[in-house]
């Protein structure tokens, strides 16, 4: 039977979760930021629709972006060469999470309910969501946002209005995570476009032993502070450094 939590209920052992459906783990419970600082430390995400309870999630194998192996493609690279695209960090933490809410042509709802949406923006405003926008003129085109703790980065959901909005996106924060030694980008689930751009799969018990290490390492403190990036230093097919990696004339004065 699957384990319904109240308010302070712990969450069973990952290694309990359901095989079908893949990495079912837990119902009930909330999204206090105590809530998810904890679920998101130890290799559980929430994931459910409008009717349903919270449902809590530890797939097996793990989907992740492993910034050892990872590349953005060619014609990605050959793209931010000649775009006037803009690309910037946690300067529109709402817009990004309702974009990503809005349904698919291939879908026919949201897993983004309202109450997952309020429950985000009160962890982004505590420090722990962030997002990236893409930006033509003055439209937001693409995005993606997640959950970052220490040096583990979980992304959630990403948008594209126009063709590489996402794809910029994506590789935009893999370029700013690989300058502070970040490892991983955890995309929690498999699917076929994810795949399509160089994510892999990984066993559970690898990926929590990562999370454990990860979770404890520290940032900068003006890591997540809002900025624009340099997206030409910053997607690149060849080691980035940390040289000019934000565009410092376009600098948020936000602290």
């Amino acid at each position: 039977m699957l384990p319904y939590l109240d308010t302070n209920s712990p969450f069973p052992p990952v290694g309990t979760a359901l095989t079908d459906p893949n990495g079912l783990l837990a119902a009930g419970a909330d999204l206090s930021q105590a809530r998810l600082l904890t679920a998101y430390s130890q290799g559980i995400f929430p994931w459910y629709s409008d009717g349903e309870p919270i449902l809590w999630w530890s797939p097996n194998p793990r989907t992740v972006f492993s910034f050892d192996c990872y590349k953005p493609s060619k014609s990605l690279c050959r793209f931010v060469k000649h775009t006037d695209f803009k690309v910037t960090l946690n300067h529109d933490f709402e817009q990004v999470i309702e974009l990503c809410a809005e349904p698919r042509q291939d879908s026919h709802g949201t897993w983004i309910t309202d109450e997952m949406k309020q429950a985000y923006i009160e962890f982004h405003n505590a420090g722990f969501a962030h997002s990236v926008e893409v930006w033509q003129n003055e439209t937001m085109v693409g995005g993606i946002y997640g959950v970052s703790i220490g040096k583990l980065f979980c992304g959630e959901s990403m948008f594209s209005r126009v063709s590489n909005g996402s794809k910029l996106a994506l590789s935009s924060l893999i370029g700013y995570l690989k300058t502070n030694d970040f490892q991983l980008l955890d995309c929690q689930i498999e699917n076929p476009h994810l795949m399509s751009l160089g994510a892999i799969n990984i066993d559970r018990k690898v990926y929590l032993s990562q999370v454990k290490t990860l979770v404890i390492k520290s940032v900068p403190k003006d890591f997540w502070k809002p900025a624009t990036f340099n997206i030409k230093s910053l997607v690149r097919r060849e080691p980035v450094t940390n040289d000019n990696l934000i565009d410092k004339n376009k600098c948020d004065d936000q602290s």
